[in-house]
C-alpha cells in the first residue's frame, strides 16, 4: 500500500442533548439494559438537526484543522457520505454537503449504504480515488441519526453523530498501511423500504454476524501485513454497544490500554455509520508520531472493513493548537423521554 496516501485532517460532531438509559427504562417500566450493554447515555439530535447538518458540522471541524485550506476549491476530487439515515431517498446528501462547504462541483460525489460500515466504506473509497490519482484530495463522512423502535433493545444505544476525514497525499498525518474488506449475506439487521424502524435477529447479530466478520477481516489483514495485534498502540472495533468491542478485543488478546480511547460509545451511544470513525477520531486526538492504529468496522448485512494506520512524526506538531473536539462536545443537556420521542418523531 502506498504510504504517501493517508488522512490529512479529521473532525467530529455530536448533538449536545443526551438521554440516560435509566430514563428510557423508566418510561417503559422495564429493567435498565444500558449497564449490561455498556452504554450509560446516548446523544439525541436537536429538532433542527439531521444527518446532513451533522455531516456539514463534522466536515467544518475537519476543515478547520487543515494546514493548507486554499487547495479545496481547486484540488478536491471526491466526497462520499455513508449513512443509514440520509434525509432523502432520492437526492444525495453528498451534493448538499459539498455545496454547503463551498467545494467545486467538478468531482465525484455519492452516498454510501452498508449499514454501520457505510462510513468506513466511504473512507476506503476516498483512499482508492487518491491512490489511483483520480483525485488529489477526498472527503469521507460517516453520519447517522440512528432509528430504533420504542421499547426495543436498540433504543438504549441508537445515538446520533458524524465524523469526517480529509484524505490526500500532501501534509499526511496518518498514513494508510493496508486495508481489506470481507462481506457475506448474513441478514442480522435490516430495514425494508417505507419501514420506519429496523429489525434485527437478536443474538444472531453477535455470532455469526459481528464477531465472525470482524475476526475474519482482522486475521486476513494481519496476515497480509505480517503483523500481530500487539504491534499496535491503539485498536478500534465497531461499537454497537460497549460489550461487543470488549469481547472481540479479548479474543484477539488486546489490552485495555489499546482499546480504552475507542470506547466513546459509553457516553454517546451507537452512531451507526459514524461509530467506527467517531471512535477513530478520539483515538487520533490521543495518538503520537510513530504510533500504529488497527481499525475494524462492521456493517450488518454483513461485512467488515479493516485498516492499519501509522501516525507521522508531524502529528504532534500539528495537534499542538487543536482541541479534542469529541471530548469537548459530549454534552450534559439531559432530556426526558417525552422530549426524546418528540424529536424522534419530528
Amino acid at each position: 500500500m502506498d504510504k504517501s496516501v493517508g488522512i490529512v485532517s479529521w473532525g467530529a460532531y455530536i448533538p449536545r442533548s443526551v438521554i440516560k438509559s435509566s430514563e428510557i427504562a423508566s418510561a417503559h417500566n422495564k429493567k435498565d439494559l444500558g449497564p449490561g450493554l455498556g452504554v450509560k447515555q446516548k446523544t439525541v439530535p436537536g429538532i433542527d438537526e439531521d444527518s446532513t447538518t451533522m455531516a456539514v458540522e463534522a466536515a467544518y471541524q475537519a476543515y478547520s484543522r487543515l494546514k493548507e485550506k486554499g487547495f479545496l476549491e481547486k484540488k478536491m476530487g471526491a466526497i462520499f457520505v455513508g449513512s443509514e439515515s440520509h434525509p432523502y431517498a432520492v437526492k444525495p446528501t453528498s451534493g448538499i454537503v459539498a455545496q454547503a462547504l463551498g467545494l467545486q462541483k467538478y468531482m465525484a460525489m455519492a452516498d454510501m449504504q452498508f449499514a454501520c460500515k457505510a462510513g468506513t466504506q466511504s473512507l476506503q473509497t476516498c483512499f482508492a480515488y487518491v491512490k489511483a490519482r483520480m483525485a488529489d484530495f477526498g472527503l469521507a463522512i460517516g453520519v447517522d441519526t440512528a432509528q430504533s423502535r420504542p421499547g426495543d433493545v436498540l433504543e438504549y444505544t441508537a445515538g446520533a453523530g458524524g465524523a469526517a476525514f480529509f484524505v490526500g497525499r500532501e501534509n499526511v498525518l496518518v498514513e494508510l498501511v493496508g486495508t481489506v474488506s470481507v462481506a457475506t449475506d448474513t441478514p442480522d439487521f435490516w430495514r425494508r423500504p417505507r419501514q420506519e424502524f429496523p429489525e434485527h435477529a437478536g443474538r444472531f447479530s453477535g455470532e455469526p454476524a459481528y464477531f465472525s466478520h470482524i475476526l475474519t477481516a482482522a486475521e486476513k489483514l494481519l496476515a497480509d501485513l505480517n503483523m500481530k495485534i500487539n504491534d499496535f498502540d491503539y485498536c478500534v472495533f465497531h461499537t454497537p454497544n460497549g460489550k461487543f468491542p470488549r469481547s472481540v478485543a479479548k479474543t484477539l488478546k488486546c489490552t485495555e490500554e489499546q482499546i480504552k480511547h475507542s470506547l466513546v460509545v459509553e457516553s454517546i451511544g451507537n452512531t451507526y455509520a459514524a461509530a467506527s470513525l467517531m471512535a477513530l477520531t478520539n483515538v487520533l486526538d490521543q495518538a503520537k508520531g510513530g504510533e500504529r492504529i488497527f481499525l475494524a468496522s462492521y456493517g450488518s448485512g454483513a461485512g467488515s472493513d479493516c485498516f492499519v494506520f501509522q501516525c507521522s512524526d508531524d502529528i504532534k506538531k500539528r495537534k499542538a493548537d487543536w482541541n479534542s473536539f469529541l471530548a469537548d462536545q459530549i454534552g450534559n443537556q439531559f432530556i426526558n423521554y417525552s422530549e426524546y420521542r418528540k424529536r424522534s418523531e419530528k
